[in-house]
This record gives structure tokens, C-alpha cells and sequence, in this order.
């Protein structure tokens, strides 16, 4: 009850009304809370898109609560006098009364949205219409609510969308936002971090201050004047304060309408405070510093009397008053979280100035330990950070900024507007901004270091890594059992809890482990991971029983048999105790004999009928058992023999396992065997064998010697043939089988490389440590939920066998990248015993190709062994403390008592576990005609008959007639298998289409999270998987809820890692899934524990149902802010009292995009969210409301990361562009030239530093730590070289490229969009015009602006400047321009073979030339393709578009400094030369615009009078060149030079062309700019494709890529070259 109602009752208090849960005196109050939670969930229910608005849902029940009361304790209206109603007046009332109206508000707001392309401002989402119910202004919406609300009057006029009634709209005035305005600007990043700016500005100002000083130690901040000097720092302050003010001043104006009074006055008198300040401090600081008396003076002493300090100082006091108290308040965590949470007014009018008025974000703190963690954490790193800052970055500058500062320049090379300038501030602005920038940035690169090294020790005491391979798997497996009965078996009553794990090795706990064991390995048989073999010697016996000591798996106990027999028969010495001492001294050899020689005697012993057969096997065990128990074994047994011994029970063995026809041809070879080896166990082996033998014919009367030998050959013929056909007893020679034969071999079993990982991760994470695991019944019941759209369900055959343009198909690709997994495969169904028929193996191999893709089989394949391990766990409490281990009942059961169990067990388990597919448009699917759509309706509902207990949910839209017309009317849906079709169990009507409204995917997971149960949900996405042996563990996570019970929080989402399974397939693939590992593990690691910042980022997360559901959902939905939508759950969680977690000992499956397309639709996507994250009031809350430390894990781990990608390119532009300015205006000339200036040093050494971790080092930090932690250090400095060895900087450079570009788009202009990457593991070839169209802008138009600068930094600087110095400079920029021009390329499948090449220039041709028009996609056209390229410039505010205008005149610059270098210019440094400049490329300009003209006017009517025109030209043009080249002295290297002049300034006008679009229409330019356009893009294809050509001329070329792109496939068997030359073997394996 608590739990359902904590945010209603906090609502409640906040809103200062009373709670409607009443219970009167003498009431039930069981019965009545169970009404209360029945109406919450009933309205939550039936809320649809309502339910992510929590306070709303809040509201309603308040009303209803009321009701409710009313009904049962009253019959009146307190206020009106009205009855209650004690029932609605139809099933819908409720639907149409209270969730439509409140539905069709969000509904007109999201049309304003115009599909993502309206600015945020102008509509409200979600968090604005769920805002307006933490007002009392919401309870003016009365009850029932009022239609004339406020509320519910909409809006200005809206467009209706097509096919749509006008009368569906209403017109009215625009509603503000509340509370906060999603503003498109950066300058959110300063709003949302003000506090981190703030520090790394104040300490950028104190560190130069203290460089400046001439002794340049860090102690000089003591010394007098330089302290003063620091002192200015608190004016700094004051004016970032006042920024801050200003921008929530402007950027809050949009809400003011939704505040109240208190919050505007709250805004406005923070700004004239801080304006105050402003002005202020300076005031009082220029007073003491220039004051003639002298009376006032700075620190005469250190231990002055406070009288004699300067005003200044008094101004500062009162200045940090409030940032002390904040100290002091930090200090104290439990009592700021007090005051946060008080809604006394008192308290509320105290903390009124320190925090805004609202619902969430209030009491955020940690406990004091957690604080004192993640505080640890950051002074470290930031002394780190600002150490290297000082002496790396800002010290070597110093010396020489004060050289250039004073320094007089008079040759300057151009124009210079000011040649009296007595500084040279753009010299000094050119070397500072770099390094300023660097500065900026690098604290995301400390990060990276501190949190590798703090993940890689908290990993290391969470005990990971430390099984990791077999051979440690094998030295820790006698442990395994006991630790797996301590963790992950609920404790047998009156059993005490062990605390330490022993080598005593018990019975029960290998009995229990066993079963969990074995159904691991089977699963792994059925999955293919292993061979039949490899399972037999990973299975531990069912008949454990029948031997006295502990059977072990055979791949622990393998060549163990022939190594004793070995060290016996060489054995030397004379005593029993050192043969045994040898034996035991490896600790499975001694089992394995044990087991052996018991396994022996058994088999033969049971074989045998006649009475004095057993006698005779008896009297030798006899024997055996004595000469032990009296040390003369060896005396009275012969080493020697057992050779020949072992041979002959191999033979023995295998023919009992042999299948025969003929029952009298059988049992004589078993006979023949036997008495062979009774005759070399008496003979050869026993020393006094003879003696057993003559007993036994003396016991049979057989005097004579001639009769004892016949008697002999007639022993052992009775024998029981039918104990062969026991399957037990046949497990038993199996085994034993194994036991003698298997040799080295068996180290490497399993050969697979997942089935190894699976192994080693599952006996490692029994060392970890978790919650006890309680009884099934006690256990929280959980619900799993999986959005599905339109993705692949199971591949079909013809999917299976279609072929790529290589000739390649699906089956025959994952033939080769596993070919272990097909061979198993193959072995498995042709297994004779299976008898499966042709049907059945085709939909085998369906199923064996869609569990390695990326499908919705495999996911609910790995989902339902939840259900699998319930069960099992079922079945080890109900056997309880006589538990065995055989089969899944004791055989004595019956068969009723058997169903009994299976029923119960069921039941248990369905009460426990619900899996949910949310399948969108099955509906649609289901009445398609399409074959795609019809086939993934055939295999979901294919998967519901599969799995019984499998539920698929589904948006249903019907034509109902209502009120005599016909409309569309929604449900939700819920369906199950039943029969060979589905059936409804339930049918919830909606008020709308619910899609419409917010983001797909949590629209998607919103409707159907009402039919999931318990307390905990999984969300689960569809590239998922999942493993039996880690379902066993869940009921041991979901105890982590529970955590209270420790004096700890209840953590609200509970985070886990994943392991990715799509690294194999390339190297591209295997970077990504490296990343990606690092991430879930390491990274996830360090936010939850010690930075207590880990959010939601994407699925197998486990959210405390209840929680969420009361809260608003497990994810966010509105349009485009929202795009991301599972991290703003985890800032949900956290801004309304959640804690977040992060769990180690479990893990899920993931896939991962593999093609460097895909990956870059991905990355693409992710920069976006993040773009929007950083508009997002949450962004900003978490950023204002965390303590300081916690702001800054947060910020470096969320969208901190992608502005400082950003910064990282920009940095480049400043250096090179720096570097521009200093090379053509001549001021790096002559400053070079100075014999007093050596600038260029500390610059290079400044800038060199950072130049590494351009080359994606920050990325691999973290991997190498992890794979080091969890594979050994070794393969991590391995792996780590291969991937260099692969070029994998190379493609984390060029991802690099791919998060700046649409983070920075994304905030200037918007534009974000879902992107669907794809899921398919076919690497196919992508043509030139694809890889163009995809990375034009983001990439090579940057690129090829690099290469611009950095040779004409090359050209102007070639007289003084050393090339070395150059190179030594531009190294990493030369990589990052490599990078991101050719990566698509390199990474690209048959990217250099010849064919190829010629076939995408063809293919280019044809697209670049095709025009465009209504209805032409982007791919079948240049011109479609620019027009959508320019799509967010069509719908960006004024500010974007002065902002794309202002970006662009930096291209200005090439034209402006290269003319005055020209011979032509005869160092002529007018600005008319600039004048001129700007004429040729007119005149240039005009006459290409008349060429196009003319062909377009008269090429067809007048074409001798066109060909003319055009011969005139081409003479006049000649004419001028002549006389240039003759008179003015224009020469070949002025010709280059005017091409990288004016081919900037076409690209300048081209942009500005293209920002005001509509103004070029309306002057008639439009054409030109498209043509002009279109130039440019048929010279920036040129210049890429051309080094692409010429290497395509060379085959090796293409080898070495190939080798390159594929070497992990290689090393795994891949004939990698085979497949993309489409060349199959003729013998490829198949199924037959």
C-alpha cells in the first residue's frame, strides 16, 4: 500500500491538501486498501498515454478517492449536497469522461510539433501538461472536470493534418510552457553546468596569474601582489554569475505565464542581485587598488587586524556568504535533503532563493560514505587535470605571450585594417584559443584515465576475472558446487548459513548443483555451442550413487586414468603409500581411479547371472580392498599388466555401446572380452590370481587340471543382455568409457569460444558477491517486456538461400564465421535416434540461422528459460534434503505424482514470470496481404504455440459505427497461443491512436505495460538474448530490491551488464562490441559505484515496477526531446528519490550494429538524443540540483562527452585557422624570424600532448582495462595491438567526426530523427554515391576544409619553416583528415577491387546527373538528396540561420589572404587588390551563369549561334590569360593559388545561399545556387574517388583490405575472400 500511494502522498503534501486515503475508525483497513490500490491501478489502467503523466493520474484518483469515500461512508456531496453515484453510468464513462479530454489536449499540442520540425517552444509535451498539476491551480479543473477549464481550451489555429476535418481543431490563444522552455542554443550547456564553468574559468584566471609572475611557481599565488591579483577572480564570478541570471532570466520567458508569482520574482531578483555584484566588485576593487592615501592596503600582514582590510575584501566576504552556507550544507547531507523535502512554509520561504519551486529534484543527496567517495574521486582528477594544465599547457605560453605582447610588427603581407596596434592581440588570441580549448576539454580525458583505473580495482574486489579460463575453471571446480548451494540455493530449514567456502567436498551440494549443471550443458547442446561428445564430458552422472566418492565432470577427470596407469606401471618404489601419495597428490586423479575400479566392478558385476561368476569378481575385489587396507598392493599385484588391462576394457566397453543386429553374435563378443580380461586381471595382473581361480573349481568339484581349463572357457558365458538397454546403466559405460580413453585432448573442451565464456563467466560470478537466493514462492514475481515493430521474427527459407550481389546467402556466410556451431548442428540432426524428417530439419535450420541474427526468436528463445529455471528451482525445493540427481523426479515416482508436481511447478512459475511482446502492428500484420507481413505474423504466433506461457500485445484498429457514423476506434490487446491460432484474453479500449502522441518505441512499451505483473519489470530489447545459467540467478537480483533490509536505500532500476555477441562477424564489429563491453562494464561500473550517477541506458535494466508505474513509466515519450528515451527514465528515477544500480554477477546478451554504415546510423542517433538531452529540463534540473561533484560525473558521462568530441574538432579549426591568419597576414614570419621568440616549441609541446588521444586512444583506455581485468592482461595488450594493427584509431577518429556533427546540429538547428539502423550480419558492399550521400556533410566537407588549410599553412610557410616542425605540428590532423575522407572506404567490403570502383563511378555519374522533383527519392537523385540535405535549415529559427551565415564567412578568409601573396599583386597591399579579387570571380561567376543560360535558352533553336558564343569566349578568355601571363606578370603557381582562393569563397556563398533560401527564390539565384551546388559536389566526389581508383588498380590492395576488415573471421576459419568473390565451395556442408 505505502509503495502504490508514497508519490500520492507526497503530492499531496506538496500541494498542501489533504489525503484522500481515509480509513475511519473501525473500518477494515486490509479490505479498504485493497479498494484504494484496485481503483489506482483500474484508473492506471485505463489511462493510456495519460499514464505518463503521473501527478495527473495523482489528480484523478484524489478525485476519486473522494468518491470512493464517499460511496461507502457518506451519501452526500459535502459542498453541492448531491448524492454520490454509486456506479458509471456505462463500461466507457470513465474513458470518455476523464482520459479523452485530457487525451485530445496532448493530441492538438503534439500537431503544433509539425512532425518534430516546430521549435520546442512553440507546444507543450508530456512534462508541460503533467507540470500543471504541481499547482493548485489544477484543482480549478474541478470534479467531474470541467470542459471550459482553462485547461482543456486549446490553442492557436493548427493546420489539420490530411484527410482530417477543419471542425477538428479549435482556435484560441497559444499556451505557455510550464515551468521550462526547451530553448535550441548552446549556451544550455553554461545554464544547465554554470557551477563547472565557473570553477574551470576562475581557475584558468588564477593559473595564468600565477604563470604570469616571473618565478613562475606555483607558490608565487603567496606572495602579496599576486595574490591580489587571484583576488579578481571573484569578479570574474560575479559576471558568470550574472550570465547565469541573464540566461534564465531570457530563456525561462516562454513559462512565465504557468508561475507564479514568487518563482518570477525568485528570477528576477537573482538577476539584480547578481547584477549588483557586477557592478559592484569591480567598484570596490578599482577603489583599493588605485586609492592615493594609501590607507587602505592589501595584506600588510598576514595576520592583520580585519579593521585595516579593504573594502574589497568586506565585498568579497558578503559575496561568498551563500557559497560557505552551500559548503556547510554539503557537509551535511542528511539535512539538506530535510530542508529540500520540508513543505513547512517556513522552511519553504528559506530555501525559496536556493532552489526553484518544484515537485521533483528536491532532497537528491547521498549518504555520507557514498559522498565522501565520489568527492575522493574528482579532487584527485581535478588536482591531476589542473597540475598538467599549469605546467603542460599554461606555463611554456607565458614567456613567450609576454615576448609577442610587446613585440612591433611592421611587414605585414596584407591589408592589415590595423597596422598601429600597439599589441599583438591576434597573434596572442591565434596561440591562446587552442590551448584554451584543450583545456576545456581534457577534463573528459582525465576522466577517462580515473575511471579505468577506478573500474579496473572496484572490478577487481567484486572478484571478476577470476576464472577466465579453462584451466582455472578446472583448479576451482571442487569449489564450484559448494558455492553455487551457498548462492544460489535458498537455505533447507534448520540449516545455518556457511560463511566460508571449504574443500570438503558435500554430497547434497553436488546432488543440487548437478541438476542446474547438467540442464546448462543440455541447453548449450540444443543451442549447438557444443558437439555430443564435448557434452558427455562436460555432464556430471545421474547415478552418482552407485560409487563412493564424488563423480566429476570427465573433462576434469580426462587422461587422468592413462596418467596412473602410466606412473604405476613405471613406478620404481616398493611401497603402497608412495604409489598412493603420488596418485593422490592430484587431486581428480584420485577420483578417477576410485570411480574407475567401482565402475568396473559394477558393470561386470552386474552383467554376470551365473552365482560363481560373481564369486570369482567378488574374491578379486576382495583382494583388491585388503592388499590396500594392509599395504601389499604391490606385492601382490603386477603393474605391468595394466596396459594391456586398459586395452582390453576399451575394447570391452565400446562393444557394449555398439549397436547390434544379431543378440548371439553380440553376447559372444562380450563374452569373449570378459573372459580376456578376468584371464589378464588373474593371470598377468594378481600374483596369486591362480589361487581365486582354484577356489572356485574346487568349489565346483573340478579336480583335474584339463577340466579346470575347460571350466574356465565356460565361465562367464551367462550373461544379461537386457542391462545394455538400461539407459542409466549405459550413462555408467559411457562414462567410464570416457574415463579411460579421453586423453590431452579434452583440455580444450568445449572448442567453442561462447560455450567456454558461458562456463567460465557462470562458475566466476558463484565467487561474486549477491543477495541469498530465497524459496521460489518467497521470491519477487517479475514481468519481462519487449517492444517489437516490424523487425525479423525467423528467417525463411528463401531468406535463407537468396543471394547478395556476391552471390553469397545468409546460410552459406554463417557457415564459415561458425563453422564449429554448423557441425554441431549438422551432427545433431542427422542423429539417427532424432529420426527427424525433411520438414522438420528445414525448420531446424530456420531456427539454427535466426538464434545467431539478431531476431525475435532469439530473444524470446533466451526470455522463456526464465521459465525454465523457475521450474528446476520448483522441482530442488520440493525434493528438499533428499534431492538426487537424476531427471527432473526421483524414479521411484509415480506418474501421478509426477503431473502433480509439473502442474504445481507451472503454476509457481506462471505466478511468477510474465513475458509480454509488445508487437505494435500485429493487427496490421495479421490482415496484410504482403508475404513480409504475413510471415512475421506466421512465426509470432508460431513462437505463442511454442511457448504457452508467452503473451504478445497489440494495437487493434477497427472501423466501429458510432452514433450512426463510422470511425476509427483503438484498443490494446493481449493475446495467447491456444490450438493452432491466438486468443484474446484481454481488450482495453484507448481514447486514440496512442502512437501519435510521443516517440515510437515508449509508446510502443506504454500500451503495453498494463498487461505485465509483479514487482519488478525487465525491459528487453528485440536485438536481445538471454542464458539458461544466468536465469537462474534472477531471483537472486531481484532480492537487490530488498537492499533497505541493510540499513541501505531500495534501489529503483537495478543496471546489468551485457555481453556483446556480434563481435565475430568483422573488425568493425569487434571495435564496436570492445566499446560497447567497455561501457556495460567498466563504465556502468564507476557511474553507479563511487559516482552514483548511472541512468538507464538502454535494456536488460530491471525497474522497480511499482515505482515507475506510479511515476510516469519506464521511459519518456515526448516528440523529438525525447529521442532517447531510456536514459530520461534513469533521470526520472533520480530527480523523484530513485537510486540506480549496477550488477555484475548476471548478464544478458546483446547484438550490435557490424557495418560501418549501420554503426554510423547509430552513433548518429545517439549524438541526436544527445542533443536534445541538453535542451531537456531534466538535463538541466539534475545539472542545478546535484551536489558539485555529482554535477560533474554527470556531465562528463551524459552529453559532456559529445561536447567535448566537439570541442576536440574545434580545437583543430581554432589551431589551423589560427595558424591561417598568422601564415598570410606575414605576423608568424616575422615573429618567427625574431631571435627573441621561440614560440612555436611550447606551442608544438602544448598541443603534441593532446595530439594522442585524437587517435581514439580515450576510447580504448577503458577496453583494455576490462579485457585485461576479464581475459588477463596479456590478451589485453593483444588485443589491443591487433586492433591498432586493423586501424582502429582510424575509425574512432572517424566516429569522432560523426558525434560532433550531429550534436552541433542538433542544437543549432534540431532536425533529430529515429534512425533505424538495421540488424542484418550479411556485410555487403556500399557504393560510392551511398557513402557519399551518408557522409558528405558530416565528414568530407570537413575534411577536404582541413586539407585546404593545412596546405596553404604548408605553402605560405615553406621559406622559414622546417618541414619537420610542420609534420611534427600537424600529425594528428593529417590523421584526422585521412580518417574521415577514406574510413567509409577502407572499412568497406571490396571497397579497392576493380570492378567495383568502375561500377559505383558509373553508378555516381547516373545519380549526380538525375534531376530531381516530387517524388523522387534521395537515392535515385543528386538534386532530391540536397534538398533533403538541407532539410533543417528550412525549419531553423532567425539565430540558426545568422548562425550558419556567420560560420560561413570564415571561408572568406582563404580569398582575402591569398590575393595579397599572388606575383600578380607585385606585394601590392591595398585593399583595392581585394577589390579586385572579388571582380574576376564575379566576371567568373556571371559568365558560367550565361553559359548555363545559354544552353538552357538556345542550345536547341539556335545552336550554330551557341557554338559561336562559346568560341568567343574561350578566344577572349585566352586573349586575357595572354596578356596576364604577358604584361601583368601572372604566373602557373598564381593559377593554384586563386583556385585554393576562390574555391572557398564559392563554397562561403553557396552556404549563405543556402541559409536564405527563400530569399534567393524570391531574387530569381536559386537555380544558380543549385547549379553551383551541384559543381561542387561533382569536384569534392573527384577528389575522393580518384585515390580510391588509382588503388583500385592494384589486387593487393584489395587483399590486404579484406585481411584487414575480416582478420577475426580469419583467425575463426572465415574464407572471407571466397565469400566476396561469390565463389561457394562445391563441397559446402549442408543438412542432408
Amino acid at each position: 500500500m505505502e509503495k502504490y500511494f508514497k508519490n500520492y502522498r507526497s503530492w499531496c503534501k506538496y500541494l498542501r491538501c489533504e489525503s484522500y486515503l481515509r480509513f475511519p475508525p473501525g473500518c477494515d483497513e486490509q479490505q479498504l486498501s485493497l479498494l484504494y490500490i484496485s481503483l489506482y491501478l483500474l484508473i492506471w489502467g485505463e489511462a493510456s498515454n495519460v499514464r505518463f503523466m503521473p501527478e495527473c493520474l495523482c489528480y484523478i484518483f484524489h478525485n476519486m478517492a473522494n468518491e470512493v469515500h464517499g460511496i461507502l461512508f457518506g451519501n452526500v456531496y459535502p459542498v453541492t449536497g448531491d448524492t454520490y453515484e454509486a456506479g458509471a453510468p456505462d463500461e466507457e464513462a470513465f474513458l470518455r469522461n476523464v482520459i479523452t479530454p485530457i487525451y485530445q489536449v496532448l493530441r492538438k499540442e503534439v500537431r503544433r510539433n509539425k512532425m518534430g520540425k516546430a521549435s520546442h517552444s512553440k507546444w507543450r509535451n508530456y512534462d508541460d501538461l503533467n507540470e500543471y498539476f504541481w499547482d493548485n491551480r489544477c484543482f480549478r479543473l474541478k470534479w467531474p472536470m470541467n470542459s471550459k477549464a482553462d485547461f482543456f481550451i486549446h490553442t492557436d489555429e493548427i493546420s489539420p493534418l490530411p484527410n482530417e476535418r477543419h471542425d477538428q481543431v479549435s482556435h484560441g490563444k497559444r499556451k505557455p510552457k510550464t515551468n521550462f522552455v526547451e530553448a535550441r542554443t548552446f549556451w544550455n550547456l553554461y545554464r544547465s553546468f554554470d557551477r563547472m564553468w565557473m570553477f574551470l574559468v576562475l581557475s584558468l584566471q588564477t593559473m595564468i596569474i600565477v604563470a604570469w609572475h616571473p618565478s613562475g611557481s606555483i607558490l608565487a599565488i603567496f606572495y602579496k601582489d599576486v595574490f591580489r591579483n587571484v583576488l579578481t577572480i571573484f569578479i570574474t564570478s560575479a559576471f558568470l554569475n550574472l550570465l547565469q541570471a541573464t540566461l534564465d532570466l531570457i530563456l525561462s520567458f516562454g513559462a512565465w505565464k504557468s508561475l507564479k508569482f514568487s518563482q518570477i520574482m525568485r528570477y528576477i531578483t537573482k538577476f539584480l542581485m547578481a547584477a549588483m555584484w557586477a557592478i559592484m566588485l569591480p567598484i570596490t576593487y578599482s577603489k583599493s587598488v588605485q586609492n592615493p592615501t594609501g590607507l587602505i592596503k592589501f595584506f600588510s600582514s598576514w595576520v592583520g587586524s580585519w579593521l585595516h582590510q579593504s573594502l574589497y575584501n568586506y565585498a568579497i566576504a558578503l559575496y561568498v556568504l551563500p557559497n560557505i552556507l552551500a559548503a556547510v550544507f554539503f557537509l551535511l547531507p542528511p539535512l539538506r535533503r530535510i530542508m529540500e523535502r520540508s513543505n513547512m512554509r517556513i522552511v519553504t520561504l528559506i530555501m525559496w532563493w536556493a532552489q526553484p519551486k518544484l515537485y521533483i529534484g528536491r532532497g537528491m543527496h547521498e549518504e555520507m560514505f557514498a559522498l565522501f567517495k565520489y568527492t575522493f574521486f574528482w579532487v584527485m582528477l581535478l588536482l591531476s587535470k589542473l597540475a598538467f594544465s599549469y605546467y603542460v599547457e599554461i606555463l611554456p605560453l607565458v614567456n613567450p605571450t609576454k615576448l609577442i605582447w610587446d613585440m612591433h610588427v611592421v611587414n605585414y603581407q596584407w591589408h592589415e585594417f590595423f597596422p598601429n596596434a600597439t599589441h599583438n592581440i591576434g597573434v596572442i588570441i591565434s596561440i591562446w584559443g587552442p590551448i584554451v580549448l584543450v583545456y576545456f576539454m581534457d577534463t573528459q580525458i582525465w576522466y577517462a584515465i580515473f575511471s579505468t583505473l577506478f573500474g579496473g580495482i572496484y572490478g577487481a574486489f567484486s572478484h571478476l576475472g577470476e576464472i577466465r579460463t579453462l584451466g582455472m575453471l578446472r583448479s576451482r571446480f571442487k569449489l564450484v558446487p559448494s558455492a553455487f548451494c551457498i548462492k544460489l540455493t535458498p537455505l533447507p530449514l534448520g540449516h545455518a548459513k556457511r560463511k566460508h567456502l571449504d574443500d570438503t567436498v558435500d554430497e547434497e551440494d553436488i546432488a543440487r548443483f548437478s541438476q542446474v549443471w547438467n540442464k546448462f550443458i543440455l541447453t548449450m547442446r540444443d543451442e549447438d555451442l557444443i558437439s555430443d561428445r564435448e557434452r558427455d564430458l562436460l555432464l556430471v552422472p545421474s547415478s552418482s550413487g552407485d560409487v563412493s566418492v564424488v563423480q566429476w565432470p570427465p573433462f576434469l577427470l580426462a587422461s587422468k586414468i592413462p596418467i596412473a596407469l602410466d606412473m604405476a606401471k613405471d613406478f620404481k618404489g616398493k611401497e603402497d603409500v608412495d604409489l598412493f601419495k603420488k596418485i593422490k597428490s592430484e587431486y581428480y586423479m584420485h577420483y578417477a581411479v576410485v570411480e574407475a575400479y567401482e565402475t568396473v566392478r559394477d558393470i561386470i558385476y552386474g552383467l554376470l547371472q551365473d552365482e560363481s561368476d560373481k564369486r570369482i569378481v567378488r574374491e578379486i575385489c576382495y583382494e583388491v580392498d585388503v592388499s590396500i587396507q594392509q599395504h601389499r598392493f604391490l606385492s601382490e599385484f603386477r603393474m605391468t599388466g595394466m596396459p594391456l588391462l586398459s586395452d582390453k576394457l576399451e575394447k570391452f566397453l565400446k562393444i557394449l555401446l555398439s549397436d547390434y543386429e544379431e543378440d548371439e553374435t553380440y553376447k559372444s563378443q562380450i563374452i569373449n572380452v570378459l573372459q580376456d580380461i578376468i584371464e589378464i586381471i588373474t593371470q598377468d595382473v594378481m600374483v596369486n590370481g591362480h589361487e581365486i581361480l582354484e577356489r572356485a573349481h574346487f568349489q565346483s568339484g573340478d579336480i583335474e587340471s584339463d577340466k579346470k581349463q575347460q571350466r574356465f572357457e565356460q565361465r562367464f558365458e551367462k550373461i544379461d543382455l537386457r542391462l545394455t538397454q538400461n539407459v542409466s546403466w549405459r550413462e555408467k559405460v559411457v562414462r567410464l568409457l570416457l574415463l579411460v580413453t579421453v586423453k590431452e585432448s579434452a583440455i580444450n573442451i568445449p572448442q567453442s569460444l561462447e560455450a567456454r565464456r558461458r562456463m567460465t563467466f557462470f562458475a566466476n560470478s558463484l565467487f561474486m558477491n549477491m543477495p541469498d537466493a530465497p524459496r521460489v514462492r518467497d521470491m519477487l514475481s517479475f514481468s519481462v517486456l519487449t517492444p517489437y515493430y516490424k523487425e525479423d521474427v525467423l528467417y525463411s527459407e528463401e531468406e535463407l538461400n537468396k543471394e547478395n550481389e556476391d552471390g553469397i546467402t545468409i546460410l552459406f556466410y554463417l557457415q564459415r564465421i561458425y563453422p564449429e556451431e554448423w557441425s554441431n548442428y549438422c551432427e545433431r540432426v542427422n542423429d539417427l535416434k532424432r529420426n527427424l524428417s525433411e520438414k522438420d530439419k528445414a525448420e531446424q535450420l530456420r531456427q539454427w540461422v535466426s538464434y545467431r541474427g539478431q531476431t525475435l526468436s532469439r530473444t524470446v528463445r533466451g526470455m522463456m528459460y526464465y521459465r525454465v529455471a523457475l521450474e528446476l528451482q520448483c522441482f530442488q525445493e520440493y525434493t528438499g534434503e533428499n534431492a538426487t540427481n537424476g531427471g527432473f523426479l526421483p524414479s521411484e515416482s509415480n506418474e501421478d505424482d509426477r503431473k502433480a508436481f509439473t502442474d504445481r511447478a507451472r503454476a509457481l512459475a506462471d505466478l511468477k514470470f510474465t513475458y509480454v511482446v509488445s508487437c505494435q502492428v500485429y493487427g496490421n500484420q495479421k490482415k496484410s496481404s504482403e508475404s513480409r507481413d504475413r510471415s512475421c505474423y506466421n512465426n509470432i504466433l508460431q513462437l505463442m504455440l511454442k511457448y504457452p506461457s508467452l503473451r504478445v500485445a497489440y494495437i487493434d484498429e477497427r472501423e466501429e459505427t458510432v452514433n450512426g457514423k463510422s470511425q476509427k476506434v483503438f484498443y490494446s490487446v493481449l493475446l495467447k497461443g491456444c490450438d493452432k491460432l491466438d486468443e484474446e484474453i484481454y481488450r482495453i479500449k484507448l481514447p486514440g491512436p496512442p502512437t501519435e502522441i510521443g516517440e515510437g518505441k515508449p509508446e510502443n512499451q506504454n500500451h503495453a505495460i498494463i498487461f505485465t505483473r509483479g514487482e519488478a519489470l525487465q525491459t528487453i530489447d528485440m536485438n536481445q538474448d538471454n542464458y539458461f545459467e544466468e536465469s537462474f540467478k534472477m531471483r537472486n537480483v531481484l532480492q537487490e530490491f530488498d537492499e533497505g533490509r541493510r540499513g541501505k536505500r531500495n534501489p529503483t532500476i537495478l543496471g546489468l551488464r551485457e555481453h556483446i555477441f556480434t563481435g565475430s562477424v568483422s573488425s568493425l564489429a569487434w571495435f564496436m562490441s570492445n566499446q560497447e563491453t567497455s561501457f556495460v562494464t567498466i563504465g556502468q561500473r564507476v557511474l553507479a559505484n563511487p559516482l552514483r550517477v548511472r541512468f538507464h541506458y538502454g535494456h536488460p535494466d530491471i525497474f522497480d515496477r511499482i515505482f515507475h508505474i506510479t511515476r510516469g513509466g519506464i521511459s519518456k515519450a515526448s516528440k523529438i526531446i525525447n529521442l532517447s528515451e531510456d536514459i530520461f527514465a534513469g533521470y526520472n528515477s533520480t530527480l523523484r528519490g530513485g537510486y540506480i544500480t549496477h550488477h555484475e554477477y548476471i548478464q544478458a546478451g546483446k547484438g550490435r550494429d557490424v557495418g560501418m554504415n549501420q554503426i554510423s546510423f547509430f552513433e548518429a542517433k545517439v549524438a541526436n538524443g544527445n542533443g536534445e538531452q541538453t535542451l531537456s529540463r531534466d538535463v538541466y534540473r539534475l545539472g542545478r540540483r546535484f551536489d558539485f561533484y555529482r554535477m560533474l560525473s554527470f556531465y562528463f558521462t551524459t552529453v559532456g562527452f559529445y561536447f567535448s568530441s566537439m570541442i576536440t574538432v574545434l580545437t583543430v579549426y581554432v589551431f589551423l585557422y589560427g595558424r591561417l591568419y598568422l601564415v598570410l597576414s606575414g605576423l608568424e614570419k616575422e615573429i618567427l624570424q625574431s631571435a627573441t621568440v621561440h614560440q612555436s616549441n611550447a606551442l608544438e609541446q602544448a598541443l603534441a600532448a593532446q595530439s594522442v588521444f585524437q587517435l581514439g586512444f580515450l576510447m580504448v583506455l577503458p577496453m583494455v582495462m576490462e579485457i585485461g581485468l576479464e581475459k588477463g592482461f596479456r590478451t589485453a595488450l593483444g588485443d589491443f595491438i591487433i586492433m591498432q594493427l586493423q586501424l582502429a584509431s582510424v575509425f574512432f577518429t572517424f566516429q569522432l567526426g560523426t558525434k560532433a556533427h550531429y550534436f552541433g546540429r542538433t542544437i543549432l538547428h534540431g532536425g533529430s530523427k529515429y534512425r533505424a539502423t538495421g540488424r542484418g550480419f550479411v556485410v555487403f558492399h556500399a557504393k560510392f554515391a551511398e557513402n557519399y550521400r551518408l557522409y558528405s556533410r558530416s565528414h568530407f566537407v570537413k575534411g577536404l576544409e582541413l586539407v585546404i588549410l593545412l596546405v596553404v599553412y604548408q605553402v605560405y610557410g615553406t621559406s622559414y619553416r622546417s618541414s619537420s616542425t610542420y609534420l611534427y605540428i600537424t600529425f594528428s590532423m593529417w590523421f584526422l583528415v585521412t580518417s574521415w575522407l577514406f574510413a567509409p572506404f577502407i572499412f568497406n567490403p571490396s571497397g579497392f577491387e576493380w570492378q567495383k570502383t568502375v561500377d559505383d563511378w558509373t553508378d555516381w555519374k547516373r545519380w549526380m546527373g538525375n534531376r530531381g522533383g516530387i517524388g523522387i527519392v534521395l537515392d535515385k537523385s543528386w538534386e532530391s538528396w540536397w534538398d533533403i540535405e538541407q532539410e533543417h535549415l528550412k525549419h531553423t529559427n532567425l539565430r540558426g540561420r545568422v548562425l550558419e551565415i556567420l560560420l560561413a564567412l570564415r571561408f572568406l578568409l582563404y580569398q582575402y589572404g591569398i590575393v595579397y601573396h599572388l606575383n600578380i599583386a607585385h606585394r601590392d597591399t591595398t585593399f583595392l587588390v581585394y577589390g579586385l579579387s572579388w571582380a574576376v570571380l564575379l566576371s567568373v561567376l556571371l559568365v558560367l551563369k550565361m553559359v548555363s543560360m545559354g544552353r538552357r535558352k538556345f542550345g536547341t533553336d539556335f545552336q550554330v549561334m551557341f557554338r559561336i558564343l562559346k568560341v568567343l569566349l574561350f578566344l577572349g578568355f585566352l586573349s586575357i590569360m595572354t596578356l596576364l601571363f604577358v604584361v601583368c606578370g601572372l604566373t602557373v603557381s598564381d593559377l593554384f593559388a586563386s583556385i585554393l582562393a576562390f574555391l572557398p569563397t564559392g563554397w562561403a556563398l553557396l552556404l549563405i545561399g543556402q541559409a536564405l533560401r527563400s530569399v534567393f527564390k524570391g531574387l530569381g539565384f536559386w537555380d544558380s545556387v543549385k547549379e553551383l551546388g551541384r559543381a561542387y559536389e561533382y569536384i569534392m566526389g573527384l577528389v575522393i574517388f580518384t585515390p580510391i581508383a588509382v588503388l583500385s588498380w592494384f589486387p593487393f590492395v584489395s587483399e590486404f583490405q579484406t585481411r584487414l576488415l575480416f582478420n577475426q573471421a580469419f583467425s575463426r576459419g572465415l574464407q572471407i575472400s571466397m565469400i566476396l568473390a561469390g565463389k561457394k565451395d562445391k563441397d559446402t556442408p549442408s543438412t542432408k
